[in-house]
């Protein structure tokens, strides 16, 4: 655990430095994948920018409505301030500036919403290193596991001698996993198909997890991020049903994947 380090003399935020490479990372996956489907690479770091714009947006506001009691009353100084993210609000800001994009530049189809699937997990896969090396909260649950571990030099420190379930290391590793899966796949289904499987395996890490997380119960029994998975994992499902309905599978015919450069 690392929240700080010392770059010549300038203090820099682990998490930020992983927030950062996320999206290089994620932007170098796409950009790949975009030559590959003969479109132009340059793409992938004006969709990243879309969405790192949207996401940050979208994560201050909905932080804003969800706390308004913490404005006080200064609802513009209040964008601004450096704290205050909520992922969902981020992936719903950066989801619609990049529709935006994709509309400006007269790509909006379901192979659009395909080429975020890997770019998204991989992201993701490395920013909760970030929340690993930081230790900003997104741990779980008092345990003393093999594994268990502590943060008590966290930016939200557990208590002295207390050990938790390391979340970020797990959700890393499962949507390292879950990367590298949808990546094998993205020539084998059919369009709108690899996203929507980025939905399910996306929302079902992130049900599961909760299970061990520090949460607090929001309804049903369920956290906040639960509810907000299951509702993920209802419209992988469906966006699954309705493309076998119509195709009668998801899968596309051996002759059709697409022949990549690499062979």
């Amino acid at each position: 655990m690392q929240p700080e380090i010392d770059l010549f003399g300038l203090p820099i935020k682990t998490f930020g430095l992983m927030f950062a490479l996320a999206f290089l990372a994620g932007g170098a996956v796409l950009h790949r994948r975009l030559l590959e489907r003969g479109m132009p690479g340059d793409w992938a770091y004006e969709s990243i920018f879309a969405a790192l714009a949207g996401g940050l947006i979208g994560a201050r506001l909905i932080w804003i409505v969800e706390n308004l009691d913490q404005v006080n009353g200064d609802f513009f100084g209040s964008i601004f301030t450096g704290s205050g993210l909520v992922w969902y609000g981020g992936a719903a800001g950066g989801a619609l500036f990049v529709i935006i994009w994709a509309r400006w530049r007269g790509c909006l189809e379901a192979t659009t919403f395909d080429l975020a699937a890997v770019p998204l997990a991989v992201g993701y896969a490395i920013g909760r290193i970030g929340c690993q090396l930081a230790g900003d909260g997104d741990y779980g649950k008092a345990w003393d596991g093999p594994w268990a571990m502590g943060y008590p030099d966290g930016t939200v420190p557990t208590a002295p001698g207390e050990t938790v379930h390391p979340t970020p290391i797990y959700e890393t590793l499962v949507m390292g996993l879950i990367a590298w899966l949808l990546w094998n796949l993205r020539d084998r289904v059919r369009p709108g198909v690899l996203f929507a499987l980025w939905l399910l395996l996306a929302g079902l890490e992130r049900f599961l997890v909760e299970l061990v997380r520090r949460n607090d119960i929001a309804a049903l029994g369920l956290t906040l991020p639960q509810l907000q998975s299951l509702a993920m994992i209802i419209g992988a499902l469906i966006w699954l049903a309705v493309v076998f309905r119509r195709h009668g599978s998801v899968t596309l015919p051996a002759q059709s994947g697409m022949i990549r450069a690499d062979g």
